[in-house]
Formats: structure tokens, sequence, C-alpha cells
């Protein structure tokens, strides 16, 4: 395994500590069992009908989904939860022995490690088809399933929308010092960090962050963390991604929060997604999951139950979401699988004493 794709999967199992929906620190192993009216229906073929999923998904947010995925198609399938990067390390440490079949990751990065690894196998034209090209890998390798957008969220009471910059690097202006929140150990935070760099550059990348850390930010452990601190008033505005509002408006509609989408890659879209393994004993049944995640059923379930984008065009954001499609128009096209490389942005944020 290449040094920087391992330091990025070690580097990234350190730092998601804090990611509340994206978790996936639930280490057990759960059967789900098969439906024997199903299978007895014949809809997986017997010699085809038992999947293995490393999912870095956790089992409260997925779980449902996937005993649906068994209940419809008659498959046994085993799952192996776990955070995303260790998971994604076990199957290279496992080599051609995993007895992985489909690998669900919480993020565009750890896939991309895989890809690079040669540990992936191309996926059918109709299947990568139904996503748009920036949330695939463009050598068909893996597939995006749901999307989640960084915004700068903003306390409503405290600032007006006329008054929040168009670009990220706005926030590097004087006038916002003492008013932001970051949260630097964050695996989404560094996340963006890396696509900064790889659309405007290390030197860029570099002085973005010397122009927040000269802003004095507030510091927190985490997303859910920069939410609370908005709706108490600690801060104005904060990094983060999309769905925590979404999530805290269900429980108080009235928080005085909003969005402000970027007009660059401050807005970045990252993706969880999918990737059969190259050692798959199971590859119809991997194919069919992975058809059954874009159906409109499962992606509706995204929209509804993890307040995350849909990636197909034929189910829509939940609420008053800015569209996927204009998101695209004023964010830069970035190859999600280059987000792998972690090894850079962590020397950076060292070299900036932001880490």
């Amino acid at each position: 395994m290449k040094r920087r794709e391992l330091l990025f999967l070690l580097g990234l199992s350190s730092v998601t500590g804090g990611l509340a929906i994206a978790g996936g620190h639930n280490r057990t192993t759960a059967t789900i069992p098969t439906n024997t009216l199903l299978s007895q229906a014949g809809t997986t073929p017997a010699s085809d009908n038992e999947l293995v999923i490393y999912s870095g998904r956790n089992e409260k947010l997925v779980g449902k989904l996937i005993q649906q995925f068994s209940e419809k198609t008659g498959a046994t399938v085993q799952v192996r939860y776990g955070n995303t990067a260790e998971l994604a390390a076990a199957i290279l440490e496992e080599g051609k022995n995993s007895p992985a079949d489909v690998f669900f990751a919480q993020d565009a990065g750890a896939l991309g490690a895989l890809q690079q690894e040669g540990r992936t196998v191309q996926m059918p034209s109709a299947v990568l088809n139904q996503v748009d090209s920036r949330y695939r890998s463009p050598q068909g390798q893996w597939v995006g399933i749901s999307g989640r957008v960084r915004t700068v969220d903003y306390n409503t009471k405290n600032v007006k929308p006329s008054e929040l910059p168009k670009t990220i690097f706005g926030f590097t202006e004087p006038r916002w010092k003492g008013r932001i929140g970051w949260a630097p150990t964050n695996g989404s935070f560094q996340a963006f960090v890396t696509a900064l760099r790889v659309s405007e550059g290390d030197k860029r990348a570099r002085q973005w962050l010397e122009g927040i850390k000269a802003n004095n930010p507030r510091v927190y452990p985490n997303n859910t963390a920069i939410i609370q601190g908005l709706a108490q008033g600690e801060i104005d505005v904060g990094f983060v991604n999309h769905y925590y509002l979404e999530q805290l408006k269900q429980e108080n509609p009235k928080v005085p929060i909003a969005h402000h989408f970027t007009n660059d890659v401050g807005s970045l879209v990252n993706v969880a997604g999918v990737a059969i393994l190259n050692t798959s004993d199971s590859p119809k049944i991997a194919q069919r999951f992975v058809e059954f995640l874009l159906s409109p059923e499962a992606q509706q379930y995204f929209a509804t139950q993890t307040s995350e984008y849909p990636l197909t065009a034929k189910v829509k954001a939940k609420g008053n979401l800015r569209p996927l499609t204009e998101i695209r128009r004023q964010t830069p096209n970035i190859d999600l699988s280059n987000l792998s490389d972690l090894e850079a942005t962590l020397e950076l944020l060292q070299q900036t004493q932001v880490l």
C-alpha cells in the first residue's frame, strides 16, 4: 500500500470521532437473515445469494435500508460496521482473502484510496449514468449514493444575507475576526481543505488557512458543536456540512440559523458511495445492491431519514435546500477520488499551526 493512501486512512480514522451522522464506530458484525418467501420465489439465484458488506455508514443510519434490500431480494446479507477509514485499511490488509463484496463508504476519499490500490472493479455504465459525473469515479470504479454540501451556516439574528461573502476566501477579511467557528480535527473539514488544495493549489490553501487563523476563529470538536455554538450566539458563522442544521430544524424549526452557499469550493459536494471489490464472490448480487441504493425508494430514504442530498435525478432533496444543479454551476468540478490525498493536507494544517 502506498504511503500516501496509508496516511490518509490512518489520519482519517483518527479525526472522524466527531462525525455524529457520518459515524460508523459500531464495530459489531450484524447478520441480516434471509427472507424465506422471497428466496423461495427465486428472486436471487442460489449461487449468488449471499452478500458481505463492509459499511462505514452507521447501522442506525442504513441498517433498515439494508434490511429492506435483504427482504426484497431474498439475499442473506452480512454487514461489518465500522469507521470508514479503518474498514478501508482492513480491506487492503486482507488482500485477496477479504470476504467483502461491497464497500459502503462515508466519503469519496476512502473509495479513491481503494481505487488507487486496484481493489475495485468497473461498474456498468447503466449504473454509473444514474449519477452526475461529478459524483462518481471518472474510471467507473465507484459511484456516489448520497451527497452532503459544505456550507457556511450563520446566525440570522447577527448576520444579514447581504453581508456574507460570495467566496470562502471572503471570510479572511478582518470584519469576521472573532465571529467564525471551525473544527480543524474533523474529517469533513480536512476533506474540504484537501479539495481547496486540489482546486486552488497549496499556496492559496495556505493563504486561506492563515487568513482564517488570523481572525481568531473559535475551535469546536465537530460540526454538531458548531451548530450549537451558532444557536447560542457564541459565533456568527460556522463552516459545516449542511445536514446538521437540517436535523436540528426537525427538533426546533425556529432556530435562528440559515445556510449560506459560496460560489467556490466552499460549497464542496462530497458523497457517501459504494464500490464492488475485486475479491467479491457474488458480483451479481453486489451489483443489485448498488442498483437498489440508487433506486427511488432508497434515494427517498436518504432525503428524508438522513437529510442528505439524493444523487439521482428522480428524487428531490427534502425541504428548501438549494438544488444540486445550482450548486454544480457555482463550484469547481473536482475528481472526488483525489480527496484521498490527506498527507499533504495534514502537513499543511500542522505547518500553519491550525492543528
